[in-house]
Parts: C-alpha cells; sequence; structure tokens
C-alpha cells in the first residue's frame, strides 16, 4: 500500500496504504491575494495537500504523498504511467521485449541532463535500477526481484534482464523502482531533489508547503506555469472553505459531504473521476480472533457498504475483493460475505464470540464517520468497536510497521498492489500459498490472458477466506477554478502529473 498512498500503503508502499489525499490547487491573479502574474507561462499555482511527507527521499520515506508529487513532476523513469494504468515511454524513446520476456531493451532520449545540468547517459540509469535492487530497506523493494542484470552496452542503451519473466517490471518501472538518479549527484535527497523533470523543487518549509519552480532546461515540453505551491490543509472543511473564498484554485479529493459548498458555485466545476483506492479494513490475520474465518466473515456481513457510501456523500463504488476495478485481474465479488446482519450473528455463535470487544486503529487523515458508522453498523451483530484515531506517523509505526492492532483502516491507492495479499510478512498478516503461487503464475507469464485469470483466481480465494474487507473503492470529485487547465482528475491522490496545468486569463 501506499497508505494515502499509499495513496495511500503499495507494497511496503501501502502507503500503498495509501490516503485519499485533499488537494487544492489556486492560481495566480484568477481569485484571491496574490502579487504574482495573473494566468499564463508566468502563472503561479497553489496546491493544497493533506499528507505531507517527512522526508522527500524517494528510495526511504513510505507514503503516497512522496509518488503524488514527485514523480512525473520531478523525477521521472524510463516509462511512466498514463492516468488509465497504461504505460507510456518517458526517458526512453522506444522499447522492446524479447520473445521469452527476459530481456527488456530501452533506448534513451537525445539530449536529456538532470536539474543540475548533469547529462543523463545510459550508466546513470543502469546505476539507478542496480542501487535501487540491492536495498532491502528501500520503498517497494523487491520490484525489481526478477531482475538479474542491468547494463549500458552504449550511452543510449539500457538492457535488463530477467532470471524469470515479470508481467509486473514495466508497471514497476513506472514507480519508485523505475526513478532515475543522477549517479555522482552529492545533494541530501532527505530534503532536495535533482531529477530530469519539468519541474525543479526549489524550497520546502515543513510544515507549511513544498514549492516547484519550472525549469528550463527541461528535455521535452517546457511546464506552462512559472511556479506551484503546495500547500499542506489537513481538515477537509478548511480546504473547502479556501475553495469557496477564492483563495484556492483547484481542490482534489474533495470531501462528499461538503461539495453542496461548491457545487453551483460561480466559477467553479466540480470533475468526479476513477481511482484505485481500495478502502481497506484490515484484519491482523495472525492474531485472534482474526485467525478464526467464521468471525473475519461475520465483520463482513456486518458491514454494508451501500450505507457507508452513503454516509461519505456517495463518494465510492463497492468493491467486494482485494482488485479494483481499473487493475488487471478484476472481477465482481460483492456476493461473497454480502451484508447480513442476521447471518453475522450465527457465525459468531458459532465460533463461541458473544460480546466481542474490537479496537479499530485508523488515521486522523480519515473522516472520523468511516468509525461511527462501523461502530454503529457492528454493534447490531454484538461487536462492540473502540475507535482510536491517532495521528499518520504513529499509524506508520504502530499498525504498518509493528503489526500492533486489531482492526485498522486505511486508503490503499497504489494500482496493482495485490501482492501485499500474497506476502504473509505484511501488516495483514495474511498467509495461504495458493495465493501466494497464483499470485507467482501470474508473475511469470508473458501472456497477459493468462496473468489476468490467475490473479482473478487468487483474488477470489481471498475474499472467501475473508481475509479483510473492502469498504468502498473511492471515487474522487476534483473542483477546478475556470481558467486552469490540464490539472488530472482520475488517480488524483496517487499520481499528480502537471506537465500540462495551463492558467488562461
Amino acid at each position: 500500500m501506499r497508505p494515502l498512498r499509499s495513496s495511500g500503503p503499495r507494497r511496503s508502499g501501502l502507503i500503498a496504504a495509501a490516503l485519499a489525499v485533499t488537494a487544492a490547487l489556486a492560481l495566480t491573479g484568477c481569485s484571491g491575494a496574490s502579487d504574482d502574474t495573473s494566468g499564463g507561462r508566468d502563472a503561479t499555482v497553489r496546491v493544497g495537500l493533506v499528507l505531507e511527507p517527512t522526508s522527500l527521499d524517494i528510495r526511504k520515506q513510505s507514503g503516497a504523498a512522496l509518488d503524488q508529487v514527485l514523480i512525473d513532476n520531478v523525477y521521472q523513469g524510463l516509462v511512466g504511467r498514463t492516468q488509465d494504468g497504461g504505460i507510456r515511454n518517458v526517458l526512453a524513446s522506444k522499447r522492446s521485449v524479447s520473445a521469452d520476456g527476459r530481456t527488456y531493451t530501452f533506448t534513451l532520449r537525445d539530449g536529456i541532463r538532470f536539474q543540475d545540468g548533469t547529462a543523463l547517459t545510459a550508466s546513470d540509469v543502469a546505476w539507478s535500477l542496480d542501487d535501487f535492487r540491492a536495498s532491502s530497506t528501500y520503498v517497494d523493494a523487491g520490484d525489481l526481484a526478477s531482475v538479474s542484470d542491468v547494463t549500458a552496452p552504449d550511452d543510449h542503451t539500457v538492457v535488463v534482464r530477467l532470471a524469470r519473466p515479470d508481467s509486473n517490471l514495466l508497471f514497476a518501472l513506472t514507480g519508485r523502482a523505475g526513478v532515475v538518479l543522477e549517479r555522482g549527484a552529492h545533494n541530501d535527497r532527505s530534503d532536495s531533489a535533482i531529477g530530469t523533470g519539468p519541474f525543479r523543487v526549489s524550497s520546502w518549509k515543513q510544515g507549511d508547503s513544498l514549492t516547484f519552480t519550472r525549469w528550463k532546461g527541461y528535455w521535452g515540453a517546457k511546464a506552462k506555469v512559472a511556479k506551484v505551491v503546495f500547500r499542506y490543509i489537513t481538515e477537509a472543511s478548511t480546504a473547502v472553505n479556501a475553495m469557496a473564498n477564492g483563495d484556492l484554485d483547484v481542490e482534489t479529493a474533495v470531501d462528499g459531504t461538503l461539495k453542496g459548498q461548491l457545487q453551483g458555485a460561480s466559477g467553479i466545476t466540480l470533475h468526479t473521476g476513477e481511482t484505485t483506492d481500495k478502502y481497506t479494513l484490515a484484519f491482523n490475520d495472525r492474531e485472534a480472533p482474526f485467525t478464526d474465518v467464521r468471525v473475519r466473515r461475520a465483520i463482513r456481513e456486518a458491514i454494508d457498504p451501500k450505507a457507508l457510501i452513503k454516509a461519505i456523500g456517495g463518494t465510492g463504488v463497492e468493491q467486494g475483493g482485494p482488485i479494483p476495478a481499473l487493475d488487471p485481474g478484476y472481477q465482481d465479488l460483492t456476493d461473497i460475505d454480502a451484508y447480513d446482519p442476521a447471518d453475522a450473528r450465527k457465525l459468531l455463535q458459532q465460533a463461541g464470540k458473544h460480546d466481542l470487544d474490537l479496537t479499530l486503529t485508523y488515521a486522523n487523515i480519515y473522516p472520523s464517520t468511516i468509525g461511527d458508522v462501523l461502530t454503529s453498523q457492528l454493534a447490531k451483530v454484538g461487536i462492540t468497536l473502540h475507535v482510536k484515531r491517532v495521528d499518520f506517523t504513529t499509524w506508520l509505526d504502530q499498525v504498518f510497521g509493528k503489526h500492533d492492532f486489531q482492526l485498522s483502516m486505511v486508503d490503499h491507492t497504489e494500482s496493482r498492489d495485490f501482492g501485499n495479499w500474497a506476502n504473509p510478512d505484511y501488516y495483514f498478516g495474511y498467509d495461504n500459498p495458493q495465493v501466494q503461487q497464483l499470485y507467482a503464475d501470474s508473475l511469470a507469464t508473458t501472456d497477459t490472458s493468462e496473468r489476468d485469470a490467475d490473479l482473478r483466481k487468487a483474488a477470489r480465494i481471498v475474499s472467501e477466506d475473508a481475509a479483510g474487507e473492502w469498504l468502498y473503492t473511492a471515487t474522487t470529485i476534483t473542483a477546478i477554478r475556470h481558467g486552469v487547465t490540464g490539472f488530472p482528475t482520475n488517480s488524483t491522490s496517487t499520481r499528480l502529473d502537471l506537465s500540462k496545468l495551463a492558467v488562461t486569463g
């Protein structure tokens, strides 16, 4: 997961766990106070985000907050992803894959430079990939586990050889695993970044803002705005008020219960987008009472996703299993352990669990409404739920890191993160050898139809095991002020590619 991102938490990334991030943009001169030029290529755009990273180190800092703003804008890889999850060439002008799926050859574009002026060569790429796969402590470590060798036969060619076929390799290269760093750079990555993207990190005021400026030496089409200022706004009502009052110009992940304050507002349009944000109720499957499948199934059957989605303002769709609709291997599993409180009570009786007391621990960046609804629904089947909301840093340490929890809830934002359910060491603690084998098979095949079939089989097993409860897949509402164009509206909690962001008027 990159919890909110993670995102929110992916593999380590949940984190991938991932979180529904509220973001907002305010651009110069459209409205609100600003000393900068209005519109055009000199515009400044302010972006408000909920989740602030504690470090800018793209290798070591967990959480979706870094992927969301740094990848595509500052850091780039050989390939990148589209809003619908497709793969596109970025630093590579072309790529080829051998018939056996074990050799990938990439040709680099001409004229690429890092933001300190140093020319990028294939050796930087090879070093970056080798550096990533050599460490077990990096976020998403293991994404390049199938790679056996990376070489740079000349300055413009990179050859990646695999020990076995890996259907997920290209997607992994669109994330942290594929970020290309400068081999000879000596900057402190915890508070600075040197990439090849259209924007540079010009300043970071912790607890306040992160500022990007257009990099004039960018190899591709230059950014259409001069500056982007990400401001951290933790309260949903504060962000909505800022948008309504003209202090912001784009707000992503608008709270569904507050969207009415922006609907019909002059100069503002609301856009609904799709995501892979999986709001997941995690069971600590390694600990009692969750070692009993009857208890797990009872909890699932006690929860009415439709009522929960309504309570959060309708910004979600039912999921029913671990794979969302935008990802390979999706199937409708909502009939498994569907809402049935009467059967839930029977299952608890069969398990000998009467007057069960459980604690739900989740980060306070998520609305209290979720905990309130779950408390009410579980009470109807005889389960007393104690809700413990903590700051995100505490959640990362206690739940994600130490696995010290009974129930937790997080937005796993990352795409294609089913591998978390095939990892018994992940914080879920779910351990099923059959699922692990099917997932391994899905990676090893070069046939996408076979891959999808393996994932569907594995996902059904996970759902039938009641390994967790998938509350809903989030839909995202983005409020955009008139005059702002090119702002992404899908999967905004995982990636904000601002290369097309522009301001008119």
